[in-house]
């Protein structure tokens, strides 16, 4: 009932490496553009990668480009966020959220999102 569970997160030292995954229930998958976003405490909700539907354009956030790859299986209806060369700044948690049409660029604003999972906690520790 729940659209989106992520999982993955955890604790890790900077320059580390996580892997998120974020499965979609009740929906069809394979019809959305997916993107992930992650909110740090006293901070807003920011954009982090997105992924069109079938994984042919992807886009990131200047902050995470060269460290982090979003990446989608349809057959699975499972979206990943592989993070590398983790920094304390992206301590956060961490939310992945489903759009169902739109250019590649509106993804970064959350607003244009249907759907949106709980979140998981990625903390990097220095």
């Amino acid at each position: 009932q729940v659209p989106l569970v992520e999982s993955g997160g955890g604790l890790v030292q900077a320059g580390g490496s996580l892997r998120l995954s974020c499965a979609a229930f009740g929906f069809t998958f394979s019809d959305y553009g997916m993107g992930w976003f992650r909110q740090a405490p006293e901070k807003e909700r920011e954009f982090v990668a997105a992924i069109s539907w079938n994984g042919g354009a992807t886009y990131f956030a200047d902050s995470v480009k060269g460290r982090f790859t979003i990446s989608r299986d349809n057959a699975k209806n499972t979206v990943y966020l592989q993070m590398n060369n983790l920094q304390p700044e992206d301590t956060a948690v961490y939310y992945c959220a489903a759009a169902g049409r739109g250019g590649i660029a509106t993804m970064r604003y959350s607003n244009y999102y249907q759907y949106w999972g709980q979140g998981t906690q990625v903390t990097v520790s220095s």
